[in-house]
């Protein structure tokens, strides 16, 4: 990229940028698109026979008492279904608006009794039962959104696709949660609810899932949920030792979001930049210094001077659409940079915010004075391309003066050794403890006899896999053999017994 506009004539327009997350995830889905579902296949088009269809196994239910009530919420759902506009399923699903009221779906069909006279207290718990089995059956398919916003009960819906849908799927990726080393059960329950809901939304079976279809998921959940998704990995792993996901597919999430080594132009347009022209001027002055700086050293000029930099200047001074700045503009730039904000409790437990001294904040400040000094000499050499940048850089040589900072940072080592060497003798005699006591743990195996419950050596310094039982208001606890018990930090019960 050639610069050839000059500052004064920079337009302002925001630079084309994401945030590094919503790049990896669109890369991604590129790379492995989802599933698309279609507006007919077999099981939206079988009106007259659907009733008959969902009275008969695998959609029925055992207790006849339940099974009478989840009847009458089935044909009260097809009911429902039948008085919206559409020749399939799928098409008066859509036109009913319930995937516009998300999670709050329910008085779209409570409303719809009403209208005809039916008490919705008892009906609406079996028509939510009732319009899980019929996704299940793949009458309709519900959108991805409507799905990860909670509209349908999660659990039900694992239940329901266990039965009807995919029974051997679903217990063979259960069997593979319970085999798999290190993994809560809420992990593995977590990867069968997110299984179901991809089939709720794809159809098929667990078989069918794609990586498409598992990045579309994760990114509609945290989109619509608001918050972090927890086991994404999990979920993603176990769907591929079962065999889904496809021959070609990664064998871990991270491979599929890798983007490996980012352009110039994607590490500056992570901030956002809303000046067009210093933007393509930091992408240049990136490609300039590319050839001599290995990855991690352009990554990290990019941060200094597109985020620490330009990007505060233009959030504090939106109208700076140049590098000649002001005087009064720098000054307060480098007294932001110069500290930055900490949560402290005072002696009286109240926890207020100060403003404390940002210790790396001259590695900013040389990458500045390097940036505008940069330009000043390629001015030299290619007046064209880089004469119009030209400007006083904002940092003096003298703030970058090194004597002053070795000092102050050989205070604070200083002061740090004396404030721990009191408690050096503490730290020492506990290691020591626990070493002494490991080495009598490891001796006693040695000597224990594989056939038979061998006692544990009990420190009275330290037992950590010890947790003493004794009755309330009999006086301090004591690690003795005798009200020692075995404590089983995996399941976080007692395995029996001391000796």
């Amino acid at each position: 990229m050639t610069i050839t506009s000059s500052p004064s004539a920079s337009r302002r327009t925001p630079a084309a940028g994401l945030e590094p997350q919503l790049t990896r995830a669109m890369v991604a889905r590129q790379r492995f698109p989802a599933r698309s579902v279609p507006d007919n296949w077999p099981g939206t088009e079988r009106s007259p026979e659907a009733a008959r269809l969902l009275s008969r196994p695998p959609y029925t239910l055992e207790n006849a008492s339940s099974e009478l009530h989840h009847k009458h919420g089935i044909v009260l759902v097809l009911d429902w279904l039948e008085d919206q506009p559409g020749q399939t399923w799928q098409e008066r699903w859509k036109a009913s608006g319930i995937e516009q009221a998300g999670a709050a779906w329910r008085p779209v069909i409570k409303q719809w009794l009403h209208e005809r006279g039916l008490r919705a207290d008892w009906r609406m718990p079996v028509v939510g039962r009732a319009l899980t089995t019929v996704i299940s059956a793949e009458l309709l398919r519900p959108s991805v959104d409507w799905l990860a916003a909670g509209a349908s009960r999660q659990g039900v819906l694992v239940r329901s696709m266990a039965h009807s849908r995919d029974p051997d799927g679903f217990e063979r990726l259960r069997e593979l949660g319970a085999q798999a080393q290190g993994v809560r059960p809420g992990a593995v329950t977590t990867t069968l609810c997110r299984s179901a809901l991809i089939l709720a939304a794809k159809g098929g079976t667990i078989a069918d899932i794609t990586v498409g279809d598992v990045l579309e998921l994760l990114e509609t959940q945290a989109v619509v949920l608001k918050r972090a998704m927890v086991g994404t990995e999990m979920f993603y792993r176990l769907l591929h030792q079962f065999g889904a996901l496809g021959g070609a597919a990664p064998r871990n999430l991270r491979e599929v979001r890798y983007l490996g080594q980012r352009t110039p132009e994607e590490l500056i347009d992570r901030y956002g930049l809303r000046c067009r022209a210093v933007r393509d001027l930091l992408v240049d002055y990136l490609r300039e210094r590319q050839p001599a700086l290995d990855y991690n050293s352009l990554k990290s000029l990019s941060y200094h001077l597109g985020k620490r930099f330009w990007q505060d200047i233009e959030h504090h001074h939106p109208d700076a659409d140049g590098l000649r700045l002001a005087s009064d503009v720098i000054g307060q730039w480098k007294q932001r940079i110069r500290t930055k904000d900490k949560t402290v409790t005072t002696p009286d437990g109240l926890r207020t915010s100060v403003k404390v001294e940002r210790l790396n904040h001259r590695d900013t400040l040389t990458q500045v004075r390097a940036f505008y000094l940069d330009i000043a000499q390629w001015a030299l050499e290619d007046p064209g391309r880089w004469g119009p940048w030209v400007a006083p850089s904002p940092v003096r040589a003298d703030e970058l003066e090194n004597r002053k900072v070795q000092r102050r940072r050989k205070a604070r080592m200083d002061a740090r050794t004396r404030e721990r060497l009191p408690v050096l003798p503490i730290l020492v005699r506990s290691v020591d403890q626990r070493r002494r006591y490991a080495a009598a743990v490891l001796e006693a195996a040695r000597n224990a006899d594989p056939a038979k419950q061998s006692p544990l050596p009990v420190s009275d310094s330290y037992a950590p896999w010890f947790r003493t039982e004794r009755p309330a208001g009999s006086g301090p606890r004591t690690h003795t053999p005798e009200s020692a018990a075995i404590w089983d930090f995996r399941t976080s019960a007692p395995s029996g017994p001391g000796p």
